[in-house]
């Protein structure tokens, strides 16, 4: 949510930054309804003025024995009261269509953003790791002998349509124990708190971090209204929606695995193959909630977790800093971690980790108080993923396997799969 404060001082400051994104100029429309809003709100205020005159007025008239004038001024404040109804209700009008103009317009971007136009115009700025390198040629995670049976597409669509799969086996207890090693990582090592959220939330929770009311059609929605979260970014940050804490209670951080569920609109005919990109996924998300002046750092600190996270597991990745047109709709500022997939021969995200400045806390009223003052200010957010469990279950086996089909596991999950690094040409854990 925009400052319309911000918007009156510095209008062409504001369509400047919303071209790099893309977008055309928007100020004007916007000033034009926020001036009529407040002609409103300066109009009803005269009209109340006058009605209070007229009021203290009546009494006298009537004692003085003046009917005429009495008569005048009673109908003159009942004409008042209707005048001020009608103007407020209005005023109320031109501000619903103020807010909900608003809430569609998109972050702005931090100054050092490149410009661009899509994932293109990415500016990597990290690199680990080695790319594996095979005397045979790479498959594709469904595809590798080892994995084909714990991997089901066939039945999941029988049950639910494309773009779901079921996991059984040694398959599904990897993919477990991927969650848990992050979790376990993140809050016995990154300093973040464990959370266990609702999938379920209301309108005012996906206002809050930005899926609504744009992107409705991303996301599904219940008969009764509930949303399922696309991410629990949403519920994380909500948290601190409609409060204000204190100065020394910052920074809050949280993590938290769950399940996650995106219609992916618009990406019809994208990574239709295998469980890349699916309708239910699990992640395990970070989220905090900070002073502005610690937003900076906060990335970079949410960053290298998720960075920490692949190098255990021995992954490959890149970060890069994503450019104006490839940002999310919240973001201020993107980083992209892209993990190796040697069956695509491409480097894939894994995790976005953004800062959103005040927007979100704008949205969902969320502040905090200096301790040496009593003006509340917002607080600023920032989440990522830390990280997306199927797509690292995907990286996984892809740069593990073998040319017998079997695969060879990292390491940092053996206390997790009952000492067992290798998944076997028939798919059993030894």
């Amino acid at each position: 949510m925009h400052d319309i404060r911000t918007i009156r001082d510095n209008p062409n400051n504001f369509d400047a930054a919303l071209k790099r994104r893309g977008i055309e100029a928007i100020s004007d429309k916007i000033l034009n309804i926020d001036h009529e809003r407040r002609a409103k709100i300066t109009s009803a205020e005269t009209a109340l003025a006058e009605r209070n005159t007229a009021s203290k007025m009546v009494g006298a008239a009537k004692a003085s024995g003046n009917n005429a004038e009495f008569e005048r001024l009673r109908s003159l404040v009942s004409e008042k009261k209707a005048e001020i109804a009608n103007l407020e209700e209005s005023a109320k009008d031109m501000d619903n269509k103020l807010n909900s103009l608003l809430l569609t317009i998109p972050n702005l971007p931090y100054d050092d953003v490149p410009n661009g136009l899509d994932e293109k115009d990415n500016v990597e700025i990290h690199k680990w790791g080695s790319i594996p390198k095979f005397e045979f040629k790479a498959l594709e995670h469904y595809e590798i002998k080892s994995v084909s049976k714990g991997m089901d597409f066939e039945t999941a669509a029988k049950m639910s349509g494309s773009r779901f799969v079921i996991l059984s086996g040694a398959i599904a207890k990897i993919h477990r124990a991927l969650a848990q090693f992050m979790l376990d990582i993140h809050t016995t090592e990154n300093g973040l708190t464990e959370v266990n959220t609702p999938v379920l939330v209301r309108d005012e929770a996906m206002i809050g971090t930005g899926q609504l009311p744009k992107f409705a059609e991303d996301s599904y929605q219940t008969t009764n209204g509930w949303w399922l979260v696309p991410t629990s970014e949403v519920t994380l940050t909500n948290i601190a929606a409609d409060t204000t804490t204190t100065e020394d209670s910052l920074p809050k951080r949280f993590t938290s695995h769950s399940l996650c569920f995106r219609s992916e609109a618009g990406s019809a005919g994208r990574d239709t193959s295998g469980m890349l990109r699916q309708h239910q996924f699990e992640k395990v998300e970070m989220v905090s909630i900070v002073r502005p002046e610690d937003s900076d750092s906060e990335l970079d600190r949410m960053t290298e977790c998720a960075q920490g996270i692949l190098e255990k597991l021995e992954l490959p990745y890149r970060t890069v800093k994503l450019c104006t047109g490839d940002m999310g709709f919240s973001a201020k500022r993107t980083n992209d971690i892209e993990v190796w997939l040697p069956g695509q021969n491409a480097y894939r995200e894994i995790s976005s980790c953004s800062t959103c400045g005040d927007f979100q806390s704008r949205r969902m009223n969320a502040r905090f108080k200096r301790s040496d003052t009593q003006k509340p200010e917002f607080v600023h957010t920032l989440n990522g993923s830390g990280l997306a469990v199927g797509r690292c279950l995907i990286a996984l086996l892809e740069n593990g396997q073998r040319e017998d089909g079997s695969i060879i596991l990292p390491d940092a999950l053996k206390d997790y799969l009952g000492g067992k690094t290798k998944l076997n040409i028939k798919g059993v854990l030894e």
